[in-house]
């Protein structure tokens, strides 16, 4: 989780139109600390779902395993499992259409 955090906020595409945050679950009972669990990623209307979906692909092929990658915005949920560039597609169809469907006076 910290190295895609360090990654986005490395890009000046994502870094000028959002701020990230990572978020961790409280610790359980009896452990010293609390898992990372969620980058949270607020953006404003320069947001560019494509630099986004990119940026998150390019990190993954640096992974000497293959995570998956949940991205949640609203209701929507997409997964991210190769990065290839028909999955980088869909994703970045699927996030544009969900930020559509959220848009006022849509």
């Amino acid at each position: 989780m910290r190295s895609l955090h360090q990654w986005l906020g490395a890009d000046r595409e994502i870094r000028r139109s959002s701020s990230l945050a990572l978020q961790e679950q409280p610790p359980e009972p009896g452990h010293m600390g609390g898992l990372l669990d969620v980058i949270q990623l607020v953006t404003d209307n320069g947001w560019s779902a494509a630099s986004f979906v990119v940026a998150l692909a390019a990190w993954k092929r640096t992974r000497p395993q293959d995570p998956r990658i949940e991205i949640r915005q609203g209701d929507t949920v997409i997964v991210l499992t190769q990065g290839s560039d028909t999955e980088i597609e869909r994703v970045v169809r699927a996030l544009e259409t969900s930020t559509e469907d959220e848009a006022p006076g849509t």
